[in-house]
């Protein structure tokens, strides 16, 4: 049985179908978003339409040597090392759709065709010296979110299902509870829809190593030509606390894709004080902030 007729099924997918699955991020996919994060290096990435993202980058690559191989999916915690000055870590709150992909005689991605969507956690420790994005992005286990519940897409497509929802995050830090990203509609990324799919295509067949990007071409055949993949499709802006908060540990974050139609700011909050991580309205990801036991070396 394929992962999405599962999702359709169950709403879920196990640790275990998570693990065969690769995850890849999108950066540059929200305006202002890379200028508030503050990244190197995507300032040299020229794209020929000034609004497409800069690029995709590997977060999971099952079976890898490299730290891309290390699982890095957690349901409700993030783990890192807060004691040297090389964390600055943020969330980033994202959605995320599972893809199926075929490919042509030659190994080359033909199509790309999400299926079902669920909330990411593209969590980022700003102050690594880590070249490549993706080493800013899993260092470890439980370095990076993404919720229990997946939602079944009916068509990726305007008057489709994501055209109703919401996205949002939350930091409760002890009694206080503060917005870390601006409440945006999903349908609002710059690349959406038809345009993201096929843009997902071209970069898989032919991004180039550029800067704090890895090159595209072969990784997914040395993958062994997966026939699903996770995308992230890239993170909202901050709000000015999110730009200004690094995550400490004790912290907890919220993360929903909701209706404003059935959830108003009010309801989300509740949520997010009741730390519930389950809610008929809405696909939610909770996890609590935690010093890591270990640290990697990259």
């Amino acid at each position: 049985m394929t992962e999405h007729n599962a999702t359709q099924q169950r709403n879920t997918l196990s640790h275990t179908q998570l693990f065969e699955l690769p995850v890849f991020g999108i950066a540059g996919n929200f305006a202002d978003h890379l200028s508030q994060a503050k990244e190197s290096g995507f300032d040299q990435i020229v794209t020929a339409d000034p609004k497409a993202p800069k690029g995709v980058f590997p977060i999971y690559l099952p079976g890898d040597d490299s730290y891309l191989g290390v699982y890095p999916l957690s349901h409700d915690v993030i783990e890192a090392d807060f004691d040297g000055d090389d964390c600055g870590l943020q969330l980033e709150a994202e959605i995320c759709v599972l893809c199926d992909l075929s490919y042509d005689a030659q190994g080359l991605v033909r199509d790309c065709t999400p299926t079902a969507f669920s909330v990411f956690n593209d969590c980022t420790q700003r102050c690594h010296p880590a070249q490549k994005l993706s080493a800013k992005k899993n260092w470890g286990h439980a370095s990076t979110g993404i919720a229990r519940q997946w939602q079944p897409i009916d068509a990726f497509a305007a008057q489709g299902v994501l055209d109703h929802y919401h996205l949002a995050s939350f930091l409760k830090r002890g009694d206080e509870i503060v917005p870390y990203g601006v409440d945006c509609p999903v349908n609002s990324y710059q690349y959406f829809y038809q345009k993201v799919c096929d843009w997902l295509v071209h970069q898989f067949n032919t991004q180039p190593e550029q800067g704090p990007l890895e090159k595209l071409p072969g990784l997914l055949q040395a993958q062994g030509c997966p026939q699903q993949i996770i995308v992230s499709l890239g993170a909202t802006r901050y709000t000015p606390q999110g730009e200004q908060t690094y995550l400490q540990p004790g912290d907890q974050i919220a993360i929903f894709a909701y209706s404003p139609q059935k959830l108003s700011h009010e309801d989300l909050v509740e949520l997010v004080r009741r730390e519930e991580d389950e809610c008929d309205d809405a696909v939610i990801l909770t996890q609590d902030i935690c010093q890591s036991a270990t640290e990697r070396t990259l």
